[in-house]
């Protein structure tokens, strides 16, 4: 098994490299892995204490950064080496201060281990979730050095628990110990004999609601917005807006305010957006002398603002779900107590079904019921305060997951 991964991992980065030729964002990601070991060569002598943070995206690195930032606070004459595999979050997240070191990390062979593992020597490891991989862990525990997983979640489909996964248990077997998010994710570690697991649940939860205590005024959103009602959608994709942009030209008489924030915002695309709409829309970039009152629909064509915006929203859609490419953050509008709805391919998403389960939270699978939610929820001011309220019930019962791992750190 560990010989056809080690090929594997040869194939898939000889791949990579001639599919970047096609791809702007996986030729980022190939270039950027070309430079690492340059950057971590010129950046860390051998005398430097270390931490290594790793996060596969974005996502990953939003869940990791409340205990990233502990650790950057209590530690600040260590230097921290934060990688990510993919591009979606190298790119967003390049200059983050919680690091001193951002780099791809490089493909997972038993040399670019050593070599990587030579270079940082990390006093601690944290991964985050689920990205990993068994060269770079096998190694960390040949080593004997400390490292951790935070944030996991496991299913019984799994690599780790068929008959043959020995090499991905064994990489797993690195973790002195694993925080996982909920309780089924325990029973299986245990059964494959991995005790020392503390059910921490998400710390998304933390994260977002330390939102609450920062200061999330935008003055252009309330020019905008005014004493109407409020629609934001946030993290759209093509599937999402076909719903959403059918029912605002469908509604264009009812006195509401639209805010969409697509999760893909290359100009081609936000073109193509704003070319379905019917009623008067002004986008970010283009905002400046606008009269913002006078538009039905404002298109966010930047990044970074969102979990801001949602603080104005009376009800929320949040995107990925009505097509395959993953549902974006729910917790996010969440913790401000709006209502909300999501597509129907939620399935990887236990916090969604839980949510559902708790009464916030509504999943549409067409357009018919996209309407008559939507219509439903704007139609009725308790059915929003009753959603609202217990979406951020839900928040506020799940959060304390930092406390835990930071509590085991020390």
């Amino acid at each position: 098994m560990k010989l056809i991964y080690n090929i594997g991992v040869y194939i898939a980065d000889f791949h990579l490299k001639i599919i970047a030729i096609f791809s702007h964002k996986l030729k980022l990601g190939v270039d950027g892995r070309a430079q690492t070991f340059n950057i971590l060569e010129t950046s860390i002598s051998k005398n430097d204490k270390t931490f290594w943070f790793h996060c596969a995206s974005l996502g990953e690195y939003e869940q990791g950064l409340p205990v990233f930032k502990v650790l950057r606070d209590k530690y600040p004459l260590h230097k921290i080496v934060l990688t990510f595999f993919s591009p979606s979050g190298y790119e967003i997240r390049k200059n983050t201060d919680v690091a001193d070191i951002v780099v791809y990390l490089p493909m997972d062979t038993k040399v670019n281990a050593k070599r990587f593992l030579n270079i940082v020597h990390p006093e601690l490891t944290i991964f985050v979730k689920y990205d990993i991989w068994p060269n770079y862990l096998i190694e960390l525990k040949k080593r004997n050095l400390r490292a951790i997983l935070i944030s996991a979640l496991f299913r019984n489909n799994q690599s780790y628990f068929k008959p043959l996964g020995s090499m991905m248990r064994n990489a797993l077997s690195a973790f002195e110990h694993i925080f996982v998010q909920n309780e089924d994710s325990k029973k299986l570690l245990k059964s494959i004999n991995f005790n020392n697991v503390t059910v921490a649940g998400d710390t998304r939860f933390d994260r977002v609601s330390n939102q609450l205590k920062t200061d999330n005024k935008l003055t252009f959103i309330e020019e905008f917005k005014q004493d109407k009602q409020c629609i934001v959608v946030g993290s759209s994709w093509p599937e999402d807006e076909e719903l959403l942009v059918n029912y605002i030209n469908s509604n264009s008489s009812k006195n509401i305010k639209y805010i969409i924030a697509p999760h893909n915002i290359k100009q081609n695309q936000i073109q193509n957006l704003t070319s379905k709409l019917n009623v008067k829309t002004v986008l970010f970039t283009e905002k400046e002398g606008q009269n913002l009152s006078d538009y039905s629909v404002f298109i966010i064509d930047t990044i970074g603002i969102l979990s801001k915006i949602y603080s104005y929203a009376d009800i929320a859609y949040v995107g990925g779900a009505m097509g395959t490419t993953g549902l974006h953050n729910i917790l996010e509008p969440a913790v401000f107590g709006v209502p909300i709805i999501i597509g129907k391919n939620h399935s990887k998403f236990p916090e969604a079904q839980q949510m559902i389960d708790f009464g916030g939270l509504k999943s549409i699978k067409n357009q018919d019921e996209l309407n008559s939610e939507l219509t439903s929820i704007i139609e009725s001011a308790s059915k929003r305060t009753q959603m609202g309220s217990l979406n951020k019930a839900f928040i506020d019962l799940n959060k304390g997951a930092i406390q835990k791992i930071t509590n085991y750190l020390k």
